[in-house]
């Protein structure tokens, strides 16, 4: 593990990968990552399930979205239940196992689709309510291909929305303050992946609590926001920061057509 790293410049640091060294995983690598699954938790409930497994993608597994990877042996896969709790717990537990497969200098790159029938899918079987809904590579990451650096632009991997228009303070039409309590903690949320880039992710901070929302732009929509809302809470954990969250009735009622997800109330 790279322990010159922090969880902060991980957040900060970590990029998606999608060329690899065809090496695949060592035993001791496996491990550690196997530990990172079983050590992942969530507070939002939800049914979920992560594996990990070897595949010979010389031998023909290429669904459609597999397409950009490159030299992979060694995949994620993540069975998730079809409500809100399960798809916010996918993001914020696996995202959890993201960050520390790169402070062990493995690469990483979501691809969330319909994976059922495929060949990720054929010979594992799922509890019960859960379904294939993403893939992840893992391995050692090789020099971009190209196509890679293109895919990149394209989808302006590296852009982000300003921290302006993503975050309010008491209201929805005033800015979070630099100084405010939790802004360097909505600040990793914004660094957070998300699919095709969307950045679904809204909050209202108003004192000890942050409201959390969505503006929907995808399937994968609450998920995104799972991935953002472990940033968050990753961040407030490193500085020493105590809080809950819980769904509040009476939380703001937001504008256009955002949706409410959940709150998380600073207790120390």
């Amino acid at each position: 593990m790279n322990t010159d790293m922090n969880i902060i410049e991980a957040m900060k640091e970590r990029r998606s990968v999608r060329t690899f060294d065809g090496k695949g995983l060592n035993s001791q690598q496996v491990a550690e990552l196997e530990k990172a699954i079983t050590e992942s938790s969530s507070p939002f409930g939800g049914n979920l399930t992560i594996k990990l497994r070897k595949f010979n993608l010389k031998e023909g597994y290429k669904p459609s979205t597999y397409g950009m990877i490159k030299g992979a042996e060694d995949f994620f896969l993540l069975g998730i239940g079809s409500d809100e709790a399960s798809a916010i717990s996918a993001g914020y537990r696996f995202e959890q196992v993201v960050l520390r497969a790169w402070l062990l200098g493995l690469g990483t790159c979501w691809i969330a689709a319909t994976f059922k029938g495929s060949d990720f899918d054929k010979g594992v079987t799922w509890p019960a309510g859960e379904e294939l809904k993403v893939i992840c590579p893992v391995g050692k990451a090789e020099k971009p291909s190209i196509k890679e650096k293109i895919t990149r632009f394209t989808m302006g991997s590296k852009n982000r929305k300003p921290f302006n228009e993503l975050f309010f303070y008491k209201d929805f039409k005033t800015s979070v303050p630099e100084n405010n309590q939790f802004y360097e903690a909505l600040e990793m949320l914004r660094l957070a992946p998300s699919s095709t880039n969307s950045q679904p992710w809204r909050a209202l901070v108003d004192g000890d609590t942050v409201h959390f929302y969505y503006k929907p732009k995808s399937p994968a929509s609450v998920l995104d926001c799972g991935i953002g809302i472990c940033h968050f809470h990753e961040t407030e954990k490193f500085y020493a920061h105590k809080g809950e969250f819980s769904k509040i009735g009476t939380a703001p009622v937001p504008p256009e057509d955002w949706k409410y997800l959940v709150s998380y109330i600073r207790t120390k």
